[in-house]
């Protein structure tokens, strides 16, 4: 089977190669990250310019009919730089949710604006109780007039302090872990009742606690079918489970090569310290942890694209390695870089950081392994 990118995605590999390298150094991230809106307009406007943002969408949408490999390229091209810029929130989850259940007139009102970089959007999805299952939806909508009425709390909503448009799944019939009975609702952040709490996470990025008071959402704010929200909303987070992924296994191979490269120049007892025999294994398995990762994204991001029965057992799958072995290779690099591994002026450090978060996105490894065993074929 050939693997290798077609010639659209080795130029947008090398597009994104080129301007982390060139414009978006580590410095520059730490700037972005430490500014009061978290990212650079600047940046997110390039990547508008340069189409990345368009890339998953159809080209009747105004996209570029980009699949689930495109995503790949780009968001393990990405990964050097650790990007601040809210590509998840805005492309992969709030996006995702608009091209599957959207319709023509709610695409060319957001959609468009988001793929061209002038809306800030993302999908309130995580609930306090929830631990992971998309279906345990507190928030509320209740029928009021032609409108409906939103109560509730969503929690960790990325991008949640600066997006202009909130998608937030809200139960407008059935049980509280019924799949049936789950809304999409397309909710103006500046809505009266609509109150956020936006902080710094651990990895540098921006997210925020929002709490939904009697909020008023007109009848043309429903996205897709009332209570029939739940199959775009699994959907779109198993897309962005295996961005997150693809993101992970480019900071794997980031830490692993930062680590090699250290180990040659870091001297001990009169010679580097990768010349010590346990090093050099401990390297061996960070390289090897590396290519399995990124066979199993692969093999997962081909399952995705052909939407076979066994596409969820490739994402839950991908997703544990990665909370598995992704976890301890950025532990071994850390440790062989020493004390000053987990400095903030390290980049190795925030790296980690981003690697450990991602392992508890979506579901840890723990949780995946549980979905595991409960879809293993029966003998």
């Amino acid at each position: 089977m050939d693997f290798t990118h077609t010639e659209i995605q080795t130029m947008l590999a090398d597009s994104v190669g080129k301007f982390i390298n060139n414009e978006y150094d580590f410095d520059t991230r730490q700037g972005y990250a430490g500014s009061d809106q978290g990212y650079s307009e600047e940046v997110w406007s390039t990547f508008a310019e340069l189409g990345w943002t368009a890339v998953p969408f159809t080209e009747e949408d105004g996209g570029f009919g980009g699949g689930p490999t495109d995503v790949m390229v780009l968001m393990q091209s990405l990964a050097p730089g650790l990007v601040v810029e809210p590509y998840l929130a805005n492309i992969i989850l709030a996006g995702g949710i608009l091209r599957r259940a959207a319709s023509p007139e709610q695409k060319e009102r957001w959609l468009q604006a988001i793929i061209g970089g002038e809306l800030q959007a993302t999908l309130a999805f995580n609930e306090p109780q929830a631990r992971y299952d998309l279906a345990s939806v507190h928030t509320t909508a209740t029928p009021d007039g032609d409108g409906w009425v939103l109560n509730g709390t969503k929690g960790l909503v990325p991008n949640g302090g600066t997006a202009d448009l909130l998608i937030v799944p809200a139960r407008t019939s059935g049980a509280t872990v019924e799949e049936d009975g789950i809304t999409l609702f397309a909710i103006d952040a500046n809505a009266a009742g609509m109150s956020r709490n936006a902080y710094a996470t651990v990895d540098g990025l921006r997210a925020a606690e929002i709490m939904l008071d009697g909020v008023r959402a007109d009848a043309d704010a429903v996205i897709g079918e009332v209570g029939k929200g739940f199959a775009a909303l699994d959907a779109t987070i198993d897309d962005a489970t295996l961005a997150v992924c693809a993101e992970a296994v480019g900071i794997m191979y980031v830490l692993k090569d930062k680590t090699v490269e250290y180990s040659k120049s870091r001297k001990q007892f009169g010679v580097p310290i990768g010349s010590f025999q346990e090093l050099q294994h401990r390297m061996v398995d960070m390289l090897m942890a590396c290519e399995q990762a990124q066979s199993l994204l692969m093999w997962s991001v081909m399952k995705r694209d052909a939407e076979g029965d066994d596409c969820k057992r490739a994402v839950n799958s991908i997703k544990y390695l990665i909370g598995t072995e992704g976890k301890k290779l950025g532990e071994d690099a850390v440790q062989i870089h020493g004390g000053m591994g987990v400095t903030w002026d390290l980049d190795v450090a925030h790296y980690f950081k981003r690697l450990t978060t991602i392992g508890t996105l979506f579901g840890n490894a723990d949780w995946h392994l549980d979905k595991l065993a409960d879809t293993a074929p029966q003998p």
